[in-house]
């Protein structure tokens, strides 16, 4: 053969290849397979995956070969066969077509007869090549194998005799979640997956074996037997349960919302999705969710005496409280998770009552630098290929689940990860250095020079801030050091916007000339417009926002008429969520995503545009003129973000531990805390208090014991937790239980129930 390439022409890290007569340039290392694709050449395959490493033990796409005139002496499997110069493929012949049906061949001897009855019907990659591949009859007349079904947990469901032993789901849990929670179990016809303890799968990305699983081994718990897959309508929408936007299909069923697949999009969520964007439309049909206007008629007792209304009762109720507690009398708080065209006309809204009290940082303690929600300095893509990571008050797993997969694969390639913060939270990676601290410390151990110097020599570095520190009582502090930070090592500041559409809201004016979200809760407006938020576990104080509402006019536009709507509001009005919606957010890079309204809306709610359009139009205001949202979009324009500086919530000092507070991963919102697959997940651990063991036996406090948590905000009894992780002089809770909610921020005093 000669040394000469094929096509000189080409650059020096691409060779020539010839697959099906088709000539292609494919770069040097990569795999048959690999060139196929890129060329639309089919070859089939079900252990293959571009997203994950090569195992080669599916044997589907075995493929002839032929090099410098000589056939290779038997197929070889195109996903682990590098190309090279000259190389021709046959993917067709009668030699490949051979092996590739003897494969099937193989596959078909232990799998169950279950096509007409099983889940996966309709959409399995093995139903589909059988039958390109298949024999109309199986040679093989010996019993079948039977395989144990293990108990996933609450959302992945299992029939193991239907897997072919393809691995996917063990490099999902492997490479992508970092668990290694799955694995191979016994040899040759005995080989088993499962998870050998018998344990649920506690990973927060565990649906995404759904998506890769060929066969219907591993299937959605909570979709299963619901629809067939021809049934359903795909409708393009995000997931906003977190600041990513994860873009994502939701399939439904005569209007109904089934389930949610993820949508490819490499510069967001790449092909994956997160447990709790895949199944928090299980809440859209909670039992109290608002279905119909409701007026309050009498104060008895907490939730008072509710009659239902017409629209046009509810909203001349609404407009009627709006209009005498107009200017500085009114305050407007909005959830940050609200659509950009929402937050527009809640702008427009705010804007013609006369009022600057508006504002969506409602979670944030600490807004006395003025801070608002900025894009990352670096593309999420970016952060895969960053040398040195710098993680700043975040339980980035929980937080922004694949945010943290992308931060794992930088650490695959070698980067660094350096973390602050009050709890050694846990991570998918090893993590290089650490200063786990109160949080009062946080800023001064990000300004310590040990740090810059550890990252000093890199290339690419991000700091990610996250909730613990955006939403404490030193945010002001913690921000401004790692702004320093920034620049005095060159990194790339990424502040985790706190709520999927902070950023877009930011952009679009939801932001206070008057007071904050904290100042006009601590000193109680006459009235109130709530949107979109649960006012018993929403806000960052919460005795404080309750105090307010309870004692003003509130008009709530809300998704649940929940017990604490209830208790505050005086008008409630239905409105969809982002999933029966259409609507803009804006992601964390500053992206603007669109979402499509995919469910039916539930009884007489309404988008929340179109019922704002009628209370302004009610109102007689300006900016409510036009007729659909096509005109709304028309109006809308963006601003650049400022708001005056605010309030800081003073942090207790003193005798006590320092309160650290993180966001429990799937109590995030409304909707993902009446998702009951996800409140029966491992992860959702229940309220509790952990301490450190010095702290909880100088308390007389053990594993389990009851204690009585108190600071200036309220008093809570929570299990205590102890664990090594929480820096010594803290207690750390997480956010978006009702026990948790009562607890505000600084000092707590901790004793014995």
């Amino acid at each position: 053969m000669s040394a000469q390439p094929v096509n000189p022409n080409l650059p020096p890290d691409h060779v020539t290849v010839f697959i099906d007569g088709v000539e292609l340039a494919a770069p040097k290392g990569s795999m048959i397979i690999q060139a196929a694709d890129k060329a639309g050449i089919p070859i089939p395959r079900f252990c293959y995956h571009d997203k994950l490493s090569i195992a080669a033990n599916c044997r589907m796409c075995l493929v002839d070969t032929e090099v410098g005139g000589r056939s290779a002496p038997k197929p070889s499997p195109a996903c682990a066969t590098p190309v090279m110069d000259g190389l021709k493929v046959f993917t067709r012949n009668e030699k490949a077509l051979k092996a590739q049906r003897n494969v099937m061949e193989f596959l078909l001897i232990n799998h169950p007869l279950d096509c007409p009855i099983c889940d996966q019907g309709g959409e399995c990659e093995l139903q589909d090549l059988s039958l390109g591949y298949g024999r109309s009859v199986s040679r093989f007349v010996e019993r079948k194998r039977v395989v144990a079904d293990e108990d996933l947990g609450p959302l992945v469901a299992s029939d193991m005799t239907r897997c072919i032993q393809c691995t996917r789901c063990i490099r999902v849990t492997a490479e992508v979640a970092g668990t290694y929670e799955l694995g191979g179990m016994q040899r040759g016809e005995n080989l088993q997956i499962g998870t050998y303890d018998g344990k649920p799968l506690t990973t927060e990305l565990s649906g995404n074996v759904i998506d890769v699983c060929p066969v219907g081994a591993l299937t959605n718990k909570v979709f299963r037997f619901r629809a067939r897959p021809w049934e359903l309508i795909a409708r393009e929408s995000l997931g906003f349960h977190d600041a990513l936007g994860s873009n994502l299909f939701l399939h439904t069923r005569r209007g109904d919302v089934m389930r949610a697949v993820p949508r490819d999009n490499e510069a967001v969520n790449e092909c994956w999705l997160s447990d709790r964007d895949r199944y928090s439309h299980q809440g859209l049909y909670a039992d109290d969710r608002a279905v119909q206007p409701l007026i309050r008629v009498a104060s008895n007792g907490d939730e008072g005496d509710w009659r239902e209304a017409s629209w046009d009762e509810a909203l001349a109720r609404a407009g009627r409280i709006l209009r005498e507690n107009g200017a500085d009398n009114l305050g407007v708080l909005v959830h940050p998770a609200t659509s950009n065209e929402e937050g527009s006309l809640l702008a427009r809204l705010a804007q013609g009552l006369g009022t600057g009290n508006l504002d969506h940082r409602i979670a944030q303690h600490d807004l006395s630098d003025g801070a608002v929600a900025e894009p990352f300095a670096m593309p999420v893509a970016d952060i895969d290929q960053a040398d040195a990571i710098v993680i700043v008050g975040s339980n980035l797993r929980h937080e922004v689940p694949l945010l943290h997969q992308r931060v794992r694969k930088a650490w695959r390639r070698g980067a660094k990860v350096h973390v602050v913060g009050p709890v050694d939270f846990e991570f998918a990676f090893d993590i290089a250095s650490k200063a786990i601290v109160a949080p009062s410390r946080v800023a001064d151990a990000l300004a310590a020079t040990e740090l810059a110097e550890a990252v000093r020599g890199a290339e690419r570095v991000a700091v990610i801030v996250g909730a613990v520190a955006e939403n404490g009582p030193h945010a002001a502090a913690i921000r401004a050091a790692a702004a320093a930070f920034a620049r005095s090592t060159g990194a790339a500041l990424c502040r985790i916007p706190q709520g999927a559409n902070a950023v877009g809201l930011a952009r679009h004016g939801v932001l206070p000339t008057a007071r904050d979200a904290g100042a006009m809760l601590a000193e109680a407006r006459g009235a109130y417009l709530l949107y979109g938020i649960e006012p018993g576990l929403d806000f960052a104080d919460q005795a404080t926002a309750l105090k307010a509402l309870g004692g003003a006019q509130v008009v709530a536009f809300s998704h649940f008429a929940c017990q604490s709507t209830r208790r505050v509001a005086d008008v409630i009005l239905p409105i969809a969520t982002l999933f029966e919606s259409d609507a803009t957010l804006t992601n964390l890079e500053g992206r603007e995503q669109r979402a499509v309204a995919a469910g039916k809306l539930p009884g007489q709610a309404r988008q929340g545009w179109t019922v704002l359009r009628a209370l302004g139009g009610a109102l007689s205001l300006p900016g409510f003129e036009f007729t659909d949202l096509a005109g709304l979009r028309a109006g809308m324009q963006a601003v650049a973000p400022s708001a005056s500086a605010g309030r800081a919530t003073a942090a207790a000092s003193g005798d006590g531990l320092e309160l650290a507070v993180s966001p429990a991963i799937y109590r995030v919102d409304g909707l993902t805390r009446r998702a009951q697959a996800l409140q029966a997940h491992p992860l959702t651990v229940g309220p509790r208090l952990s301490l450190h063991p010095d702290d909880a036996g100088a308390l007389g406090l053990g594993q389990g014991a009851m204690a009585k948590v108190r600071n200036g905000a309220g008093v809570a009894a929570l299990p205590v937790n102890v664990s090594g992780l929480v820096a010594p002089g803290c207690a750390w809770v997480e956010s978006g239980y009702g026990a948790t909610a009562a607890l505000g921020a600084g000092n707590v005093t901790v004793e014995a129930a």
